[in-house]
């Protein structure tokens, strides 16, 4: 049981961050569209790649160069490209929560987006495959297996969690001011992980 509630504790300071799959399923959550199946394809990722980490794959993935600056310059192209619409967004204003109905975005483009963010984003195999299959990998058995559970739940309970928490503090957020202020934080958070992960390339 130590290894379980270990492996919950380690997933969740892990993925607390507010990053820009977070900040995607927030966004979802508070538009009220299609926020359960987001949060359900971020899990499901989140869930295998903990435990491809454990089972010993982050040792391999952290040991290749030109993987990890591959991977880290095209999420930085990625990453800057929605933080610079999300800035578009926040600039134009004018809309509000209210404005179409909770489904007028499809839910394909919108799993679409957030399975992008989710694998091109080397901040999530970081968290993930790297660091927690590190962790992992010092239990041996019945302990490993019970870690990568911990760590698995903890993504089911900030996802699911984040996800309905935003859907029900929506009503809060109507004012085109509001969207305005998410779609900045949005914009900050998505470009400076951008200009994060370039630099990292580069040195």
């Amino acid at each position: 049981m130590a290894a379980l509630l270990t492996g919950f504790l380690a997933g969740l300071g892990l993925i607390v961050a507010i990053g820009a799959q977070n900040a995607y399923v927030i966004r979802q959550g508070l538009l009220r569209r299609h926020h359960l199946p987001i949060a359900a394809l971020c899990f499901v990722i989140d869930a295998a790649l903990i435990t491809v980490g454990v089972a010993g794959l982050g040792a391999a993935i952290a040991g290749s160069d030109t993987l990890t600056r591959a991977a880290a310059w095209g999420g930085a192209a990625f990453l800057l490209i929605l933080g610079l619409r999300a800035a578009r967004r926040s600039r134009r204003g004018g809309h509000s929560l209210d404005d179409g109905p909770a489904g007028s975005e499809r839910l394909g483009p919108a799993l679409a987006t957030a399975l992008a963010l989710s694998l091109l984003n080397p901040h999530v195999y970081l968290d993930t495959v790297v660091l927690l299959g590190g962790i992992g990998a010092q239990y041996s058995g019945d302990g490993r297996t019970l870690f990568a559970a911990g760590a698995v739940m903890s993504s089911a309970v900030w996802f699911f969690g984040v996800a309905l928490a935003a859907s029900v503090t929506a009503p809060l957020l109507r004012t085109p001011r509001s969207v305005r202020v998410l779609d900045a934080v949005i914009a900050t958070i998505m470009i400076g992980l951008a200009v994060a992960l370039a630099g990292g390339a580069v040195s």
